[in-house]
């Protein structure tokens, strides 16, 4: 599954996966690289899906703008 079609859930826990392996510590430079660029990539993910719900949430919980207060 690619990147973009992970769901938010799909992101957070590969990224809490991948913090728990940088955190074991054990890999090489090259890899812990690898594992940090994988986590900012998924942590964008699960922001960006987040700032979605929260435009969905807004946007059905706020009061229309009347178009006649002019």
């Amino acid at each position: 599954m690619s990147e973009e079609q992970l769901t938010y859930e799909e992101a957070r826990a590969e990224l809490v996966a991948t913090v728990e392996r940088l955190e074991a510590g054990g890999a090489t430079l090259e890899e812990s690289l690898r594992l940090w660029e994988r986590g900012e990539k998924l942590a964008d993910l699960c922001q960006s899906h987040l700032e979605g719900a929260r435009a969905r949430l807004k946007a059905r919980t706020e009061p229309e703008a009347e178009d006649d207060e002019d």
